[in-house]
């Protein structure tokens, strides 16, 4: 399985991006019934829990991103998205998706997000 994120980049604090993950390969019937996840690792600190969706589409969000992140999935695109409004330099990191199906994980290669004061 091949996951493919992208969006990352430099912005201002305050501003907005928008991450997708890409399973170009996933059976569809496969990918609708994967959850998925973000994740994020700064320097120096352990990759940690951003987001969460599952297969019926329900989302978790950790507290340091809840009323600024939102996450959802098209499944005919086998993509998944991560919009982030209101960015803080604290949210610079690296981000990542994961696919959980069948018992396995799958990580993408990460995209980085920066975020200036």
């Amino acid at each position: 399985v091949q996951l493919q994120a992208s969006g990352g980049g430099l912005v201002q604090a305050g501003g907005s991006l928008r991450l997708s993950c890409a399973s170009p390969r996933s059976i569809l019937s496969s990918y609708v019934m994967a959850w998925l996840g973000w994740y994020r690792q700064a320097p120096g600190k352990e990759r940690e829990l951003v987001a969460t969706i599952s297969s019926s589409g329900i989302t978790n969000y950790s507290d340091f991103v809840k009323g600024r992140f939102t996450m959802s999935r098209d499944n005919a695109k086998r993509k998944v998205y991560l919009q982030m409004n209101s960015l803080k330099p604290e949210d610079t990191a690296v981000y990542y998706c994961k696919m959980t199906r069948d018992g396995y994980d799958y990580w993408g290669q990460g995209t980085q997000v920066t975020v200036s004061s």
